[in-house]
């Protein structure tokens, strides 16, 4: 699926709910539901080109793994929050969204730490 269909299919879907709002709206936000699920598993599946990537450029810098697999991690923890805030948005659940988003951002700051930890220690044993 390129982007071109992704986005047709997003629209298709958007446009059947516009339709379906004035007779049976909770149908519309199940159409939209189902369609932003089928997108979201087509984008789960492009992880395979990502991580065979991530392979290549650890190889090419030479670089501890953990530090792209913490990257990947946020980018999945960032993606799937996005993909349901949005979802509560659109239904009329605002402030579940916001939640959501909130701990998604507390859940990347928990990822990051390691990380973190090490550049400090670097930076101490550099500047000792």
């Amino acid at each position: 699926m390129s982007v071109i269909a992704a986005s047709v299919l997003g629209l298709a879907a958007v446009l059947l709910a516009v339709q379906l709002k004035g007779k049976s709206g909770e149908y519309g936000i199940y159409l939209v539901m189902a369609a932003g699920f089928c997108l979201l598993f087509y984008g789960t599946g492009k992880i395979r080109t990502i991580l065979e990537a991530a392979a290549r450029i650890r190889e090419y810098i030479g670089i501890h793994p953990v530090y792209l697999e913490t990257l990947l991690k946020m980018a999945g923890i960032t993606y799937i929050a996005e993909f349901a805030s949005g979802i509560c948005r659109d239904a009329g659940y605002g402030a579940m969204g916001t939640q959501i988003e909130i701990f998604a951002r507390l859940s990347i700051l928990g990822v990051s730490m390691p990380v973190l930890l090490a550049l400090l220690e670097t930076l101490r044993r550099f500047l000792s």
